[in-house]
């Protein structure tokens, strides 16, 4: 089963939104996949083609934005709301990347000059984290 989730972040300046979309194995809490882009169906589209065919096969668990229902098979699809908890391992996710790398907070100072950086930064973090600091579920 796959947790898909995008969360906010800046580059530049806070008006320069970044969505940072990711895809992660909810059993054994691995990003399988990531994506960068505005909120739009085009960029759910580069993070669905990003995640390895394997777990293309799998229930994919997302909250109710239209782009995840335009591009994930209705078949294969649960939107669910954050109230049922069935999203809280990548919700937590998201809190442990805003808390390692200050450039991924909602408001701060510390923002990546370039979208290039900030990929950079995400794409280290996402292997440190699977590599290192994935926990150890049993």
């Amino acid at each position: 089963m796959l947790d898909v989730d995008e969360l906010r972040s800046f580059v530049f300046r806070s008006k320069d939104k970044v969505l940072v979309w990711i895809a992660m194995n909810r059993e054994i809490r691995e990003i399988v996949a990531s994506g960068y882009g505005d909120r739009t169906e085009n960029t759910c589209r580069i993070l669905w083609d990003r995640v390895p065919s394997a777990y293309k096969e799998a229930i994919v668990f997302s909250d109710y934005w239209s782009a995840y229902q335009a591009v994930i098979p209705s078949e294969k699809q649960r939107p669910v709301g954050k109230e049922t908890g069935e999203t809280a391992h990548i919700e937590r996710w998201n809190n442990t990347l805003r808390q390692q790398l200050e450039r991924f907070l909602r408001k701060t100072f510390s923002f990546s000059k370039c979208i290039k950086m900030h990929e950079i930064c995400l794409k280290l973090f996402i292997h440190r984290y699977n590599t290192e600091l994935l926990p150890i579920v049993g």
